[in-house]
């Protein structure tokens, strides 16, 4: 088995819905997300899949996002933003990307969302 990693950054407002305390009000975050990939097989060029590729497959999903208020967009107008909500988000968004771009070959493992350097979430199946 194989496995890729890539990170990236993006910045986005949020604030948590039935929830008392600090994050009940509108801030902001410098969020970091970490998508690992997980593959049995490697391409022609003995890659799992090209770290630039990689980074093409997220950037829809970060450019939808960045510099946003996170409660405003789907899905969050329905669900909170929250770190845990956001990982998840990424894993579906980037997994249906590379379900196409891959024939399958390639899935996402896990995905991970820092909040801050010290907190983070992660969704995984």
């Amino acid at each position: 088995m194989y496995e890729v990693t890539v990170e990236r950054g993006f910045s986005s407002g949020h604030y948590l819905r039935n929830y008392k305390g600090k994050c009940e009000n509108p801030h902001g975050h410098n969020y970091k997300v970490r998508i690992t990939l997980l593959g049995e097989r490697l391409d022609h060029a003995g890659l799992l899949l090209d770290f630039k590729d990689l980074k093409q497959v997220m950037r829809p999903v970060i450019d939808r996002i960045d510099h946003q208020m996170l409660n405003e967009l789907e899905p969050f107008t329905e669900i909170n933003p929250s770190a845990e909500n956001l990982a998840r988000y990424f894993f579906e968004e980037t997994n249906k990307q590379l379900a196409e771009m891959t024939d399958g070959r390639v899935q996402v493992k896990d995905c991970t969302i820092y909040e801050t350097d010290t907190t983070t979430a992660t969704y995984y199946e």
